[in-house]
């Protein structure tokens, strides 16, 4: 048809934590939206899901970006690459004593979308900011913004 009706779901390992708002009939979604979420400190990744809401019949996956904990480590707060390359492969810095990536840590920056099913072909890219901050209780909280995608 020419457009989709997409929103993202974002999970943590394999639990989904938060689903954006869908923005009907574009190719070009714009969310803004930003969750603040405790983190485990035995968490691995990150993942955005795009989805297509249809209302006839089960949602499509459009594609998906997935943040690994090393990724995050990789990233100094406020550092992340601006290009439309995903984080690059420098030296990690050390974890914190649960292995948790020392904060705050992030990335900011466009992530192109992979397949999910490896049949389909993915094109597309989403704007993110995904960065570990520390709270007043000692604990990690993960602060995710959505921005936008295309």
């Amino acid at each position: 048809t020419g457009s989709s009706d997409p929103y993202c779901i974002v999970k943590i390992d394999d639990e989904a934590i938060v689903r954006t708002a869908t923005v009907w009939k574009t190719l070009s979604p714009f969310w803004g939206e930003e969750y603040e979420v405790h983190l485990q400190p035995t968490f691995h990744s990150v993942s955005i899901y795009v989805m297509d809401e249809d209302a006839l019949s089960r949602d499509d996956v459009i594609g998906k970006v997935c943040i690994t904990r090393d990724m995050l480590a990789e990233h100094p707060k406020g550092r992340g690459a601006g290009g439309r390359q995903g984080p690059g492969s420098q030296p990690l810095p050390p974890a914190g004593p649960e292995g948790v990536p020392p904060f705050p840590a992030g990335y900011s920056g466009w992530v192109s979308l992979s397949e999910v099913d490896p049949d389909e072909e993915v094109q597309g890219e989403i704007h993110l900011r995904v960065e570990v901050l520390g709270s007043q209780d000692g604990r990690r909280l993960l602060c995710c913004t959505v921005l936008e995608a295309r």
